[in-house]
């Protein structure tokens, strides 16, 4: 298997393991408060869950897959309590927000301690801090805040699908909706049209039939009329018999 290949297989695990940690720390902690840094959530009180939520072959793929950028010393320090330590600094006011880039529910900020000069770089979802590299080393800490963007764009891409998909599904499902109340408009008009199509077609049979039978009396009549008027004249003729002619 060649070395992409393995990448691809081990961003894979790593987002399975995202969201086991996810729910294991929204079930732990209460919401964080988001006031100590504008664009970086305050204290993400679920950091302790959402570690000890991580199985461990979940956590060492984790690893490999967002530390690409880090020596094996700023994994160890990264390991040991800097989620915390940098909690606890967001608490104050002496932390500087240099950067903070968003990609759906994923984050990734670069701050500043100026009082002790170090630079801080966090990868976060949502409240929570997922991994929190300390160093001094200000273009080491610009570029490890580079790669932890580059991982959030990575692993927002099924996010935003999902978030496409389901935009693309409430938009269909209400064209059929809208679809649906007019086709059920234009049955109705059709069935009233046939309503009164089947009441015009009665009323013009029974108009062909009065007609009919009109013009039969029509007949009738005509020749009573001719029947008395041929009488009229037998009985004029007889009345005037034998008078003398004009």
């Amino acid at each position: 298997m060649d070395q992409k290949s393995k990448l691809r297989l081990i961003a894979v695990a790593a987002i399975m393991a995202l969201g086991v940690a996810q729910v294991a720390g929204a079930q732990a902690q209460p919401e964080a408060d988001n006031s100590a840094t504008p664009g970086l959530v305050a204290e993400p009180a679920t950091t302790t869950a959402l570690a000890s939520a991580l199985l461990p072959a979940q956590a060492q793929v984790q690893t490999q897959v967002q530390t690409s950028a880090l020596t094996p010393d700023e994994v160890k320090q990264s390991a040991a309590g800097n989620v915390a330590e940098l909690q606890q600094l967001i608490k104050g006011s002496e932390l500087s927000e240099l950067r903070t880039t968003y990609n759906a529910s994923y984050g990734t900020s670069l701050l500043f301690h100026g009082k002790e000069m170090t630079y801080y770089v966090a990868l976060f979802q949502q409240k929570n801090f997922w991994r929190v590299i300390k160093t001094q080393d200000a273009a080491r800490a610009e570029m490890i805040y580079r790669d932890f963007v580059r991982q959030t764009v990575q692993l927002s891409n099924v996010e935003i699908r999902r978030t496409q998909l389901e935009a693309q599904k409430a938009f269909t499902e209400r064209m059929i909706a809208l679809s649906q109340g007019r086709a059920n408009r234009l049955q109705a008009d059709l069935d009233v049209a046939r309503q009164q199509q089947t009441i015009v077609t009665n009323q013009q049979q029974q108009t062909r039939a009065e007609a009919l039978a009109l013009a039969q009396q029509k007949t009738a009549a005509q020749e009573q009329l001719r029947v008395a008027q041929r009488q009229v004249r037998d009985l004029q003729r007889q009345l005037e018999s034998g008078l003398p002619a004009h």
